[in-house]
């Protein structure tokens, strides 16, 4: 599950995102090995990213997010002993000579996904299934084809940064899940299924005053807000014929979603002024502000789309021009996020991966 696409990871690279509780550290970070992918490449990607470093080593690794202060990250981590993804800590630079270890903050039970630091650097925003029972749920039917699972029980949560204090903020029945805060710790923008279908809600950092914003029939999600806290990007796929739609609602009720055609919209807080900035045909997903609030990065295949499992990073202009690719390796790149100055990115990738569907989070030095 994923922000902030409930299942891509399970089903494009399979991450199930679980995590080992102990007896697990990740080295200090390492240069990425250049044959893994070819000097070209190396090359192209040169333009953007200098001092690549590889974060973690092993297991499935993903959704990585800055605290404010840019000094720790927070994702996802599914490792040996334990079925389940769940919620970690690391510090983005540790003293040289000593490995990051990584602080379980989630509760070790259920399925967790989609994890944001609050702006104080004390709390955390996550979604869990552990409410409603301490193990997994059940994986998704995959007789359908390629699809994703919505699991009715995930509810947003938020604890402290050392999972202690643990509070529940959504309450509706359903999918509750995607959440992000304001950068002035007011506002959380989180996806939903309370009202039949995949929308994009908000609410105070409460849990209170929730207002729905999207309400075309399809799947609105991913939600990440502009520095300013004036804008939400997201991805939506709409259905539009009458066997889309049929699709589209039969997976539905059976907690299940197809993607396919995903693409990247802006609109403002409140909802109003929505607007499509990609329009290709693939799967776009995981965008993220730049920090000059004019530019958007995010994960697409659309330069493979008929093989659907290789992603790279792109940057393009809310307006929809300017677009550039970033990245160059084979299979999964995915899961960009700015550091608060805009001078690094992390993101998740299958680069070096020593086992199949390894993914790992590597960080750059990020150049315009």
């Amino acid at each position: 599950m994923i922000r902030r696409v409930p299942g891509l990871a399970l089903s494009l690279v399979p991450l199930a995102f679980a995590c080992l509780l102990s007896g697990w550290t990740i080295r200090n970070p390492v240069p990425p090995t250049p044959a893994s992918f070819g000097a070209p490449a190396l090359l192209e990607e040169a333009k953007h990213l200098g001092n690549v470093r590889q974060l973690t080593f092993g297991g499935q690794n993903a959704e990585a997010y800055f605290s404010l202060d840019d000094k720790y990250l927070i994702f996802q981590h599914q490792g040996e002993g334990i079925p389940c993804d769940q919620i970690y800590t690391i510090p983005v630079d540790p003293p040289e000579g000593h490995p990051a270890v990584p602080k379980l903050v989630s509760t070790g039970k259920g399925r967790t996904t989609c994890a944001y630091f609050f702006p104080s650097g004390d709390r955390v925003l996550f979604s869990s299934t552990h409410a409603a029972s301490p193990d997994c749920p059940p994986k998704p039917d995959y007789s359908h084809g390629y699809v994703w699972p919505i699991y009715d029980t995930y509810q947003i949560f938020t604890a402290k940064v050392d999972g202690s204090d643990l509070k529940q903020l959504s309450r509706a029945h359903g999918y509750n899940a995607e959440s992000t805060i304001t950068r002035d710790g007011k506002h959380i923008v989180f996806t939903s299924t309370r009202n039949g279908d995949l929308d994009i809600y908000t609410m105070n950092a409460d849990g209170s005053n929730v207002k729905q914003l999207t309400n075309e029939l399809g799947y609105d999600g991913g939600p990440f807000w502009s520095y300013d806290g004036k804008k939400i990007v997201y991805r939506a796929e709409h259905p539009k014929t009458s066997e889309e739609i049929a699709d589209y609602q039969g997976l539905f009720s059976q907690g299940l979603i197809r993607p396919g055609n995903l693409e990247i919209w802006v609109m403002n807080a409140d909802g109003s002024n929505k607007h499509q900035v990609t329009n290709n045909g693939a799967a776009n997903f995981a965008p993220y502000w730049h920090p000059d609030g004019k530019r958007i990065v995010f994960a697409s295949n659309m330069a493979d789309p008929k093989n659907g499992r290789d992603f790279d990073l792109y940057l393009i202009n809310e307006d929809g021009t300017g677009l550039e690719r970033i990245t160059y390796a084979p299979d999964f790149d995915a899961f960009p996020m700015f550091s608060s100055d805009g001078k690094r990115l992390v993101w998740a990738s299958n680069r070096n991966g020593k086992a199949p569907h390894e993914t790992n989070l590597f960080l750059a030095d990020w150049s315009d």
